[in-house]
């Protein structure tokens, strides 16, 4: 099963979240939730490459997709879904978008 964390407040994970409804090889985790949720998700986005490029920007690098075999990815197409993208949004740290 693909975990993937996001936020119910972040439109680009709601947008994901509609394409998966009743897709069993998908769990969302809602970060905000629960805390060891977050801290699972802090694990990851501290110590996975992948999340580089977000913190340089200041994204939170959500929604993100762990694979079963502990690999990552911030992309929807890897696993067949489609990218939000609205012009000039983005879920940042400093507050600027979402």
């Amino acid at each position: 099963m693909i975990k993937i964390f996001g936020m119910k407040t972040c439109p680009y994970c709601t947008y994901v979240h509609e394409q998966i409804k009743d897709d069993k090889r998908f769990r969302v985790i809602d970060i905000g939730e629960d805390v060891s949720y977050m801290h699972e998700f802090l694990a990851l986005r501290d110590n996975d490459p992948v999340f580089n490029h977000s913190k340089e920007i200041g994204d939170i690098g959500i929604p993100c997709f762990l694979r079963e075999d502990g690999s990552v990815s911030l992309k929807p197409e890897d696993f067949g879904l489609k990218e939000y993208s609205p012009e000039g949004a983005s879920c940042s740290i400093d507050g600027s978008g979402c």
